[in-house]
């Protein structure tokens, strides 16, 4: 899911935006009854998404012979390109018929736009909202409807570390809380090693939303998005100064280009922490073939165990979708049980669903199943990762992140914050 993040978009993307056609009916002319088949847009050609794409798609024909499945898949910017393409299409009134986003806010400029269907009806007639955490439901509603169906869940609130690197430093478990993690980094620095690992923009944001859930928990976290929690008061101020003190015992001064190298450092033992999500347990099990739990291990961010800070692919049916009926079938695929199973264990990501298999998760797979199976985890969206605040508002919160890190001026990074979400409502 998080591969890379490109800023720009390769200037032969831009050519072929311009040559792509456009619609070639009105949208009133669509044909909204179709179903012998259906163009599936998505990002997934990368290693472990495929392979899941793949999978469901051949659940899918078996449930549904008579359906020919357009794929529609984009490679390249981990998403970057096929979101650019996208938006082209959904502009000249030519989407495909279904097409994914993550979760939650990321789909708002869409719904606003009036370019994607109400999904409420087919939760009802599938009785979806019984088998996923309300936690995840209330993050996906937008006034008071749903538009999406989530196949995956990825957690982004981890800290990654080399048991045998913190016994090399003379510590015996992972920090707890935000202040232990302080009082371990002195220890870390002394024996010549950086406490905590960093890479280029969107993972001090990660990182950012994981100091503030930790320091805030979970309410009050979710408070800063829903408008119970007011970015200005003084409990925030000392999260958004917990960050700063955090960051000063990062490297952010020689950020690695991306994750993985960040993630490097904690495998070549220069770093002892990292903050990142779960896409890591792929990279370091099945690229760099180390073992879960005695190679590499995680554990919660520090404040948060038993939240689940989640983001999630989910498919769409678009207003003007030429193939609804076909559409819907989709969407009753990626919504099941069988369709998930099929996926998942291949992504390296759990379903959203509660009862799925649990027997086809194991290693790190199996620990999120179990906790994002149990009742009693508390469930919250990501900010760096498009669930809790809209385009608008995430591309406002980059700017004023990347001057905070320079100024160091929490009052003036939350009130900055806060404007740009006053300002996009």
């Amino acid at each position: 899911m998080r591969l890379s993040r490109r800023g720009l978009v390769a200037l032969g993307l831009v050519a072929a935006l311009g040559a792509l056609p456009a619609c070639s009916k009105d949208a009133n002319d669509s044909n909204t009854s179709g179903g012998n088949k259906v163009e599936v847009f998505s990002w997934w050609t990368g290693p472990g998404e495929q392979e899941g794409l793949d999978a469901m798609i051949a659940d899918f024909k078996k449930n549904n012979s008579g359906i020919e499945f357009v794929n529609a898949a984009v490679s390249g910017g981990a998403g970057t390109n096929a979101k650019a393409i996208l938006a082209n299409r959904l502009q000249a009134n030519d989407p495909p018929d279904s097409y994914q986003r993550h979760a939650g806010l990321e789909l708002a400029d869409d719904i606003k736009a009036g370019k994607v269907s109400d999904l409420t009806y087919l939760y009802d007639q599938q009785g979806w909202k019984d088998k996923l955490p309300k936690g995840l439901l209330d993050a996906i509603t937008i006034d008071g409807k749903i538009y999406a169906v989530p196949v995956n869940i990825h957690r982004a609130n981890l800290l990654w570390y080399q048991p045998k690197t913190l016994q090399a430093v003379g510590i015996a478990a992972p920090p707890k809380t935000w202040s232990e993690f302080l009082t371990q980094a002195e220890q870390i620095k002394a024996k010549g090693k950086t406490a905590l690992s960093i890479g280029p923009g969107w993972t001090q944001k990660h990182l950012l939303e994981t100091v503030i859930l930790g320091e805030l928990g979970p309410d009050a976290y979710t408070g800063l998005w829903n408008g119970k929690t007011d970015w200005k008061s003084a409990q925030v101020t000392a999260a958004l100064d917990t960050y700063k003190k955090v960051l000063s015992y990062s490297d952010i001064g020689s950020a690695a280009a991306d994750w993985q190298p960040a993630l490097d450092k904690v495998l070549d033992g220069s770093a002892v922490y990292n903050v990142m999500g779960d896409w890591a347990a792929g990279y370091l099990a099945n690229t760099k073939k180390l073992a879960f739990s005695t190679d590499f291990n995680v554990v919660a961010t520090p404040g948060s165990e038993g939240v689940y800070d989640f983001l999630s692919d989910s498919f769409t049916l678009p207003v003007n979708a030429k193939n609804k009926a076909a559409a819907e079938k989709w969407l009753i695929e990626c919504g099941s049980t069988a369709g998930q199973d099929a996926f998942n264990p291949q992504k390296g990501s759990v379903p959203a669903r509660t009862d799925a298999d649990k027997s086809k998760y194991t290693d790190y797979l199996a620990t999120a199943m179990k906790e994002w199976q149990d009742p009693k985890t508390r469930i919250v969206g990501s900010l760096a990762h498009g669930v809790v605040a809209n385009n608008a508002v995430g591309t406002e919160i980059d700017t004023a992140l990347g001057l905070f890190i320079q100024d160091k001026d929490s009052g003036k990074f939350a009130a900055a914050v806060a404007k740009a979400i006053q300002d996009n409502k």
